[in-house]
């Protein structure tokens, strides 16, 4: 009656193609395809098991974090420059 279960990794290969990328695979993704470093193989992931609303909402919140840290950049060697 005790049946002994053995790992199996074609199970646990089809058991991962049924779970969403977590938010920091879905974060390296966008970080990697804006630096045109994305690999293959996560791209396909991301494409066969990703909701395109995650990848949207990092994509912008990580592109307005780049445009407000510019700006604090470009006015702080401004008022630098000033002085």
């Amino acid at each position: 009656m005790s049946e002994q279960h053995k790992h199996d990794p074609d199970t646990d290969d089809r058991q991962d193609d049924h779970e969403r990328p977590g938010f920091f695979q879905v974060l390296h993704s966008v970080l990697a395809a804006i630096f045109g470093v994305q690999s293959s193989g996560n791209r396909e992931r991301d494409f066969k098991k990703g909701s395109a609303g995650d990848y949207i909402g990092v994509y912008v919140v990580i592109v307005i974090a780049i445009v407000i840290a510019m700006f604090v950049v470009v006015n702080m060697v401004l008022s630098a420059a000033g002085s």
